[in-house]
């Protein structure tokens, strides 16, 4: 028997915003500021510290006297996919966005969100659309920005997507911005974040509620910053190779789970992954010049074998 999920009351609906901290506390600070300066105060904020080796960011926190905004800090680091298992558990809203503590809400993001929550209620995820920033909050269109923009939906209003056509559509390649996405939280409960996939854990989340006969609504109001920090030389080649190995793996079985569903497209374009596989392309010049054999290695194997 199908599962009855009761649709939300746009009066009373209230999206709930959840932090996994881990990173810079001046960051942070902006994107809790960006909450709290939003046009439609139907909102509540909570900040999932991951344990004690952070700033501590409760004392500022505190300082905004706003009780919509909570604070937790995990008593020991549980990791990336640990800390936004974390934020799920202590959810209690329908509808749930797990905010990069680096990113930040232009000020009409929940009064968007709950417009589109009206008018579909039955979406499981909801995409505005989004600009990038750079490390200052400067808007910038990097080559990676550009091509998700080209290879996603382009329409005036709202497009809704679901089935086989958003899967192949997403294993081509993934286009959302997962710190934008709200989602309706029942949608996501049964299924969680994947704590082997630090990486792709969104994609997996994805394509589990798409498989699940969830649909996205993307709409075309602009309401969401993403943070894109530029990638030094000197960063690690060999992490870079760990991602799309990961990401391979990921591919994979998605295709084999899309053929269980019969859905043939969508097996074919996870198996291709063509802009994962351009995506790492792009990576193999840096490999060589810091004379990474490893790295280069396992990069070129993602772009031929894989």
């Amino acid at each position: 028997m199908d599962t009855v999920r009761a649709k939300p009351d746009h009066d009373c609906l209230t999206i709930e915003l959840l932090i996994p901290y881990f990173g810079s506390r001046h960051l942070l600070e902006i994107a809790a500021r960006s909450v709290i300066d939003q046009d439609d105060p139907h909102w509540r904020l909570r900040v999932v510290q991951d344990g004690p080796d952070v700033e501590d960011a409760e004392p500022w926190l505190s300082g905004l006297n706003d009780d919509r905004v909570s604070y937790h800090r995990n008593p020991r680091n549980l990791g990336t996919t640990g800390n936004f298992q974390r934020c799920l558990d202590l959810a209690t809203g329908s509808h749930v966005v797990f905010l990069g503590c680096d990113d930040v809400l232009m000020s009409n993001y929940v009064a968007s969100v709950r417009r589109a929550v009206a008018r579909h209620p039955d979406a499981s995820v909801i995409q505005p659309r989004v600009a990038v920033i750079d490390v200052v909050g400067r808007r910038i269109r990097p080559l990676a920005d550009r091509v998700k923009r080209a290879i996603g939906p382009r329409a005036g209003g709202d497009v809704c997507l679901e089935g086989e056509s958003l899967a192949a559509s997403l294993m081509r390649g993934n286009w959302l911005y997962f710190p934008s996405l709200c989602w309706r939280r029942d949608r996501i409960l049964e299924h969680g974040f994947r704590q082997d996939l630090p990486v792709t854990l969104d994609l997996a989340l994805l394509a589990k509620v798409v498989l699940d006969g969830g649909r996205l609504v993307v709409t075309a109001e602009e309401a969401f910053c993403y943070r894109r920090h530029s990638t030094s030389l000197s960063s690690s080649t060999a992490r870079e190779a760990d991602r799309f190995q990961e990401e391979a793996n990921l591919l994979d079985e998605l295709a084999r789970a899309f053929d269980r569903a019969g859905w043939r497209r969508a097996a074919r374009a996870a198996r291709g992954h063509l802009m994962s596989r351009l995506h790492a392309v792009m990576h193999i010049p840096r490999a060589v010049a810091r004379r990474d054999r490893s790295a280069t290695r396992r990069l070129i194997r993602h772009v031929v074998v894989s």
